[in-house]
Order: C-alpha cells, then sequence, then structure tokens
C-alpha cells in the first residue's frame, strides 16, 4: 500500500510517500516551501521587474500569495485574475474587484498580452513526482491525502470566522471523531472550495482514491503517532501552525471541546490561559471570537486532568510554558506530524485499509 501525502500549510508543503512495507522512519519525506509562498516569490518578481500580473489556475490558500498581490497594486501595478484564481482573495467578486483586483473571463486572460502570468493552485503532483524521481522513488501511489485549511464560502454578511467554526461544530455534533473531518473527493461539502478546487485538479491527473483533510486535526491525529501521547487515554493535542493554532481536548480520538485562534494573535501567556480555560470546560466561544479567534466550545464535560501535548512549526512559543507541554514528535518527525494524520484518516475513510493502518499507531 502506498499512500501520498501532502500537508499543504501557510510556510511549508510536508509530503510523505507512506509505504506499508516499510517502516515508517524510512518512508520518503519532503518538507517544502508551500504553495502560498511559491506563488508569493512570482508574484514579488513581477513587482520588481515593474509588470501588470494575471493570475489564472484554481482557488488556494492565501497568506502569502495574497499579501503579495496586495503589495503589487500598492505600488501602482495592475493585477487581473480569472474567476476561479479571483476565490483566492475572497468569496464575492465585489470584494476582489474592491482591493483593485481586474476579474476576466478565461478567454480574456488568454488574448492579454504583456503580463505576467502566474498560475495558482495548493497542489502540485507534477514537481512531487520529478523530486521522487530524482531518488529513483517510484510516484505511484494507491491512494492520495491532501491537508488544506478551508474556510469555506462564507455568505457576504457572516464573518469567515464565524461560517468556518460553524462547520467544525457540525462536524463534530455527527462524528466527534477527529478522522470524521476527512472527505473523499466525491463527499466534499460545497462550501468547501479549497478543498473542492484540489479535487477538481487532481481528477483530471489521477483516478486513486483521495481523500482530503483539514489541516488542524491532520496535525492533532498525527500527534497520536507519538508514544508518549498514544498512552494517555485523555489527552490535549495543541497544533501550532504558523497561521492557526488549535487545540484538541481528547478522549481517545473522541473530541471533547475545542478552541481556534490565530497564531499571530495568542502570545504565550495568553495560549496557557486558552488551555486552562479549555482543561477546566470554561472556554466560551465568545471570549475567542471577540479577541479575532474563530471559535470554541465544549462537547463534552470532563474533570480528568489531560495530558497536554504540542506540535506545529510554532510550537516553541510553549518551550518555556507553565504548562509543561509534552513536544509530540510522531516516528521522529514534528514536521510530518500533519501527514501521518492523513494516512490516519485515509484509512477511516477507506474501510478496506482501515485495519493495516491502525495497527500501524498501535504503538
Amino acid at each position: 500500500m502506498r499512500i501520498l501525502a501532502v500537508d499543504i500549510g501557510t510556510g511549508t508543503q510536508d509530503i510523505l510517500l507512506f509505504n506499508s512495507k516499510m517502516i515508517m522512519e524510512n518512508c520518503p519525506k519532503l518538507v517544502m516551501p508551500s504553495a502560498t509562498a511559491m506563488v508569493a516569490r512570482k508574484v514579488e518578481e513581477a513587482t520588481r521587474r515593474g509588470e501588470p500580473l494575471l493570475l489564472t489556475g484554481t482557488t488556494m490558500g492565501g497568506g502569502p500569495s495574497v499579501w503579495a498581490v496586495e503589495a503589487h497594486l500598492r505600488a501602482g501595478y495592475a493585477a487581473y485574475a480569472t474567476p476561479a484564481a479571483a476565490l483566492t482573495f475572497d468569496d464575492h467578486m465585489e470584494n476582489v474587484a474592491a482591493m483593485g483586483i481586474t476579474v476576466v473571463s478565461a478567454d480574456e486572460a488568454k488574448a492579454m498580452r504583456g503580463a505576467a502570468t502566474v498560475e495558482m493552485g495548493d497542489l502540485d503532483l507534477a514537481a512531487v513526482a520529478t523530486a521522487l524521481e530524482a531518488f529513483g522513488v517510484e510516484p505511484r501511489y494507491d491512494g492520495v491525502a491532501v491537508a488544506v485549511f478551508d474556510h469555506g464560502a462564507a455568505p457576504i454578511d457572516v464573518s469567515d470566522r464565524t461560517f468556518r467554526f460553524d462547520y467544525l461544530k457540525q462536524v463534530l455534533s455527527n462524528d466527534s471523531d477527529l478522522s470524521a473531518f476527512g472527505h473523499l473527493a466525491s463527499e466534499i461539502p460545497p462550501h468547501l472550495t479549497r478543498m473542492r478546487a484540489v479535487a477538481r485538479r487532481y481528477s483530471a491527473l489521477m483516478d486513486a482514491p483521495l481523500l482530503l483533510l483539514d489541516t488542524a486535526p491532520a496535525g492533532a491525529l498525527g500527534s497520536l503517532g507519538d508514544a508518549a501521547v498514544a498512552n494517555h487515554e485523555e489527552r490535549l493535542l495543541i497544533n501550532l501552525g504558523n497561521m492557526h493554532a488549535t487545540a484538541f481536548r481528547l478522549r481517545g480520538d473522541r473530541v471533547l471541546s475545542l478552541f481556534e485562534h490565530h497564531t499571530g494573535l495568542v502570545g504565550p501567556t495568553k495560549l496557557e490561559e486558552l488551555v486552562g480555560r479549555l482543561v477546566a470546560g470554561t472556554i466560551t466561544n465568545g471570549e475567542v471570537f471577540d479577541s479575532h479567534g474563530h471559535g470554541a466550545c465544549v462537547l463534552e464535560p470532563s474533570s480528568s486532568g489531560p495530558f497536554i501535548a504540542v506540535t506545529g512549526p510554532r510550537r516553541s512559543m510553549l518551550r518555556a510554558s507553565k504548562l509543561a507541554p509534552h513536544f509530540a514528535v510522531p516516528w521522529g518527525d514534528m514536521m510530518l506530524s500533519g501527514c501521518f494524520g492523513l494516512v490516519r484518516a485515509f484509512g477511516y475513510k477507506n474501510p478496506e485499509w482501515r485495519e493495516a493502518i491502525d495497527t500501524i499507531f498501535t504503538i
């Protein structure tokens, strides 16, 4: 069994070719710049050259790519985008136009001359294949699993933070297992436009099963591959990404409570406070949202103290914390936590492979 797992973040995209015939530590792995960071560099090159910008391709993650286009516009240069690419900036075209981006049709884009063309998109399977082949690894997959952070297409009068957190709560109300956040390509809800964009691009290239999973639960699921985390039934897993900070209070794999915030808006003190209130079951959605986070919810109270573990590229925020969290290192590689979680979720959604994959996570 060979599963390609790609965890697409803001700073990096982390790649694992899981092979059930190899021990996890020996499976091929890559930690490379994220798709949005690479797009940002191309945009910045166009800005330095003083060229107008044409954005094509499909919806993808924002952050660096959006900031680079905004800087391009502030420098006085034009930016054009096809409708699918424009959705990267906002779900509503009137808001994209208000930013200064001109939305053009595919035919208009093809006829445009003199603009620096930058293709948008989260998943580049050709680049992954080239990297693997350079080291003699065959890019053959029985399945592919991809993690992206998807706010969802919120109505124009609804906060995207509220919209995303309402979706998280809805998923957990039906199935409180972390893997429930995963979707097979045919099951992706219509409002998860970033996931659907990945699935559309993928379906034109491959027919192996595809799973999409949110990055926050992917990292938490992967942390269960750390023996110290796996040996505790009651656990609190903190995923400190470059953009988002999420904490899941778990019993086994079942979510009891969670909060989600922006990493850049929570220092160590605030993070400790939120985690403490999550453990106590006193955290409220209002306090997180009002401080510009996404939200919080307590699905089931718990009186026992959990084992606290942290993962993610910004985990050093808690290095000197009074929480004294365990720094989870599943299979010796923290940066691949999301990929390990993707493999676990792939088994959850594909019963024929579930037992074999679950056995790997039985530490």
